[in-house]
């Protein structure tokens, strides 16, 4: 059985990691290269030929709206899922105008993501809960859609070591790790990250990259 080679592209070296982890007992799926923003995907789309690019919106460079649209050109054969934290009817009719594939919210979970992951790479189209809606009311209605606004950011205040603290998670360092970069005790390393994550309202480190984007951080 042939396997399914996918790129994925996200700013944020800790949501690529966790999606590699979802992925790594699929027999039928391998990860062949990865890109933190739009211009370095463009470029790993060129070097390995994929069969599915995994996008996010929100990156420098080249936002994924932009790269779904120059890969619909340039790269017909290779088929484009946005897995996004934004459900807001601009994005997601911005994307399927740009040529995208598919569209699933990163607070999706595992069955739905790996549903849409296959669908997407057979060749067939896969929107998500109410996406749906979105589809049906400005490609059937007709109803005009604005153009593409930037995300309005959550206005969080960081402190100088916070902005450090979130920096160094968002690399992926352990407590322990992070303890020796900025030569603090590892207790006061957990401390810190605890107070960050209850400042930001997170559970998790995959919820503080996707806080951290939002807000611009």
């Amino acid at each position: 059985m042939e396997k399914i080679n996918i790129i994925l592209a996200d700013d944020h070296a800790l949501v690529r990691d966790g999606i590699k982890s979802l992925l790594e007992d699929e027999t039928d799926v391998q990860v062949i290269g990865e890109a933190a923003n739009g211009l370095e995907a463009l470029t790993a789309i060129g070097e390995h030929e994929p069969d599915l690019l995994i996008v996010d919106i929100r990156m420098p460079e080249m936002n994924g709206i932009q790269v779904v649209e120059k890969v619909t050109r340039d790269f017909p054969e290779v088929r484009t899922l946005v897995l996004s934290m934004h459900d807001s009817e601009e994005y997601v009719v911005q994307s399927i105008n740009a040529g995208a594939d598919g569209y699933i919210l990163k607070g999706a979970s595992k069955d739905e993501f790996m549903k849409a992951l296959h669908t997407v790479a057979s060749g067939q189209k896969y929107y998500a809960g109410d996406v749906s809606s979105f589809i049906i009311k400005n490609f059937v209605q007709g109803t005009p859609v604005s153009p593409l606004k930037s995300v309005v950011t959550t206005d969080i205040k960081l402190t100088r070591r916070e902005k450090q603290i979130l920096d160094l998670v968002l690399e992926g360092l352990s407590n322990k790790d992070i303890a020796e970069k900025l030569n603090i005790s590892k207790r006061t390393a957990e401390v810190h990250r605890f107070n960050l994550m209850k400042k930001m309202d997170v559970k998790n480190q995959m919820e503080l990259a996707n806080k951290a984007r939002e807000a611009g951080l």
